[in-house]
This record gives C-alpha cells, sequence and structure tokens, in this order.
C-alpha cells in the first residue's frame, strides 16, 4: 500500500484509540502561539521518494512529500482526504495534527545514491506544502536540498510559504549541477478572501514577493493561480488586479486553476460555505453536483479572460536572467525515454515568452501543475493531471 511507509508498529500493547500510524511515534505539542492547538507526530518513515501511481496521469512519476498534514488551513485543499488514510479526519485533524517523518533527508540521501535509482525528476509540495510552519521547526527541507544537490537530481517545488527564501543558497547551488524550478501558488490577491480560506497561510502578496526573489536569483518561478473561487474571486476586476501583481512580481508563467471539489475537500468547503455564504450554497450545488471539477464551459471562460490579462500585462516577458545552468545528468535507468526526450516531458528549458498555460479540463490538472513548476518547451498552452494541493 502507497501508506505502509507511515504504519509503524509500537513495542507492547496496541492503544486503540491512537492512530495506526502514530503507534510508536513521538508526539509532541510546542508552547509557542503558531502551533496552538496543534500536535505533531514524529515518524521515522521507511521510505521517502514516493511513486506516484499510474493512474494520476502525471508526467513525473516521483514525488517528495516530508510532511502530512497542513498548517497552512486551506479550506479548499484537495490533500485533505489523504488524512483519512492515516486514521484521521479530513477536516481539523488536517489542519491541526501533522505528521513529521524526521528521517527524511536521512532517507533522500539514501534512496538518491542507490544504483536503483535512475535520476528522474522530483517534484515537492505537490500534496502538502513542505514549507509550511513546521518546517522552520524542524528543519527538513535543506538536508532534502543537500542530497538532492549533491545528487544532481532535479527537482521542483510548489509552496505557499515564504520560508522557501531561507533555502534560497541552496537551491542556487543545486541550479548549478541540475534543473530546479519553482512555482508560488496564489489563486487570488484579495486580503479577505485570504483570511477566510486560508488563515494560515502567508499573505499572497508576499508569496508573489518570494516569486521576485527565487527569479531574481536565477531560480525560474512561476505562480499558479489556483484556486479561482467561483463566486468569490472570480470576478473580471478580481482576476485583473492578481494578474497584474503577478506580472508585476516578475512570473515566468501563470497557471490559472478553477477550484475543484474532491471528497474530503468537499465536505469541509460546503460546510465552510454554508456558514459563510450560504447563499453561494445553491449556486456551488450547481457547479458542482456532478462530480469534483466545474463545467467546462466555466472553465474556459476564466482561462480566456486570465490568458488576456497575462498577455496584456506582460507575463512572462521581462523574466530576470537566469542563473548558469548545467544539463542534468542522465538517468542511470536502461529503460523509459531518452535523456532529451525525458527532459522535454518533465523539466523543459527555461525560456522567456509568455507565460500563460491554458486550463483544459478536469482529467489534465496535474499535468497543469506541473508544468506551472517546470518551464518546458514548445508553445505556452499546456495540456495537463496530479496528486497535488495548493
Amino acid at each position: 500500500m502507497r501508506w505502509d511507509n507511515l504504519r509503524l508498529t509500537a513495542d507492547g500493547e496496541a492503544d486503540p484509540s491512537v492512530p495506526l500510524f502514530a503507534r510508536g511515534a513521538v508526539t509532541r505539542t510546542f508552547d509557542t502561539p503558531e502551533f496552538q492547538g496543534m500536535t505533531f507526530y514524529e515518524i521515522r518513515a521507511r521510505s521517502i521518494v514516493n511513486r506516484v501511481p499510474a493512474a494520476s496521469r502525471v508526467p513525473f512519476e516521483y514525488t517528495i512529500n516530508p510532511y502530512r498534514g497542513c498548517s497552512h488551513r486551506c479550506v479548499y485543499c484537495f490533500a485533505r482526504k489523504t488524512h483519512e488514510y492515516l486514521d484521521l479526519d479530513s477536516g481539523a485533524d488536517f489542519d491541526s495534527k501533522i505528521v513529521v517523518k524526521v528521517n527524511a533527508a536521512e532517507l533522500a540521501r539514501k534512496e538518491l545514491s542507490s544504483p536503483r535509482w535512475g535520476g528522474h525528476h522530483i517534484a515537492m509540495g505537490t500534496n502538502v506544502d513542505c514549507y509550511q510552519r513546521a518546517e522552520g521547526r524542524y528543519r527538513l527541507m535543506p538536508g532534502i536540498l543537500t542530497a538532492l544537490r549533491e545528487a544532481a537530481n532535479p527537482f521542483s517545488v510548489l509552496t505557499k510559504g515564504t520560508l522557501i527564501l531561507r533555502d534560497l543558497d541552496l537551491l542556487a547551488e543545486a541550479a548549478e549541477v541540475t534543473e530546479v524550478s519553482a512555482a508560488v501558488s496564489a489563486g487570488f490577491v484579495d486580503a479577505e478572501a485570504w483570511r477566510a480560506v486560508e488563515p494560515g497561510a502567508p499573505h499572497p502578496l508576499r508569496r508573489l514577493e518570494v516569486c521576485r526573489t527565487l527569479n531574481d536569483h536565477g531560480i525560474a518561478c512561476g505562480v499558479l493561480m489556483a484556486p479561482v473561487l467561483p463566486y468569490l474571486t472570480d470576478s473580471p476586476a478580481q482576476l485583473e488586479r492578481t494578474v497584474k501583481e503577478i506580472a508585476e512580481a516578475g512570473a515566468t508563467h501563470v497557471t490559472p486553476i478553477v477550484l475543484h471539489l474532491r471528497p474530503g475537500a468537499r465536505e469541509w468547503w460546503l460546510s465552510w460555505l454554508s456558514r459563510e455564504h450560504p447563499r453561494l450554497v445553491p449556486r456551488y450545488l450547481e457547479l458542482y453536483g456532478r462530480g469534483a471539477y466545474a463545467p467546462k464551459a466555466y472553465q474556459a471562460r476564466v482561462a480566456a479572460q486570465v490568458r488576456e490579462l497575462a498577455e496584456r500585462f506582460g507575463v512572462g516577458r521581462a523574466v530576470p536572467a537566469m542563473a548558469r545552468r548545467r544539463p542534468p545528468r542522465p538517468p542511470r535507468s536502461a529503460s523509459g525515454p531518452a535523456p532529451a526526450e525525458q527532459l522535454r516531458l518533465l523539466q523543459g528549458v527555461h525560456r522567456r515568452h509568455v507565460g500563460f498555460r491554458a486550463q483544459m479540463g478536469s482529467n489534465e490538472l496535474g499535468a497543469r501543475i506541473t508544468r506551472a513548476l517546470c518551464p518546458y518547451r514548445g508553445d505556452s498552452y499546456g495540456r495537463h493531471e496530479e496528486e497535488t494541493c495548493h
């Protein structure tokens, strides 16, 4: 099972009230305001490089997720359902009970140096944010980035967290030996909406400052404009302001994604909506009554508006000079695409271009997210699906 690496066996009699994965874990709480009401389960995972199931339909196969659960507390987060696999709930538990894989860096060094490892692209931040608040205390990412740098292994990072700038030197060092890219997630810049649905995340304008800083230091960074919230952040004026701020931040590209409501996130979101905006509930049931995705016509309309705005404001036309790049090490495995083809599919090349990528359909979400992380060869439109959160 995909989650077996979290399911530890405790010594002695098991307490049936304790989630199975937590038996044998170290449980901590911290008496500081930023961690009030939160519980951390420190585990020693069995593996850290995860292979994404083929059904996810993504153009990459591997991820690293040092945390489960997320203190950003985004009401809409699609990854909420994954907490249920750990015998926790997808609502308050997801926000407040965080699994910490304390041996993540150790495992990354071991697995990336194995002769069996093929040097494939690794995506991070595609489930929960690896630069969420807990990372400030546990500091797992420096060790992971060091392992990736030492292995010259290509990777990308998607985040809402400003803490990524702490590791700017490591990212730049890695970019000297392999392909490195990033994307920040910011679906809107409205402060009221941010406080309501992303209460634990940094302000969207701070995230866009991160985008500017990364690009200024040679780390190609675009913006995943997600989620666009129907009837809350999708007005022409709101879209215009958001895309304008993204352009002014120097993003290499912008990829809009309309809110999707998979099980776990759907129940939590509709519960919030019924409390805060009860008049919108019938509209949401109409939009999402047949599944997790808004109708294609609605998605296409939002995509067209963002495309026009991106072209008007020049998203991607004035990208700061990229840092020196070395070609990534060819995969060690004998099977799979040739190195040049794999690079085209997974990581692409950094180019100056108008960086809008259209949203093409509900089964292409992950590919859009992947290309938001990884600039690529070709025109500025893309088809894409994935395991992602932001």
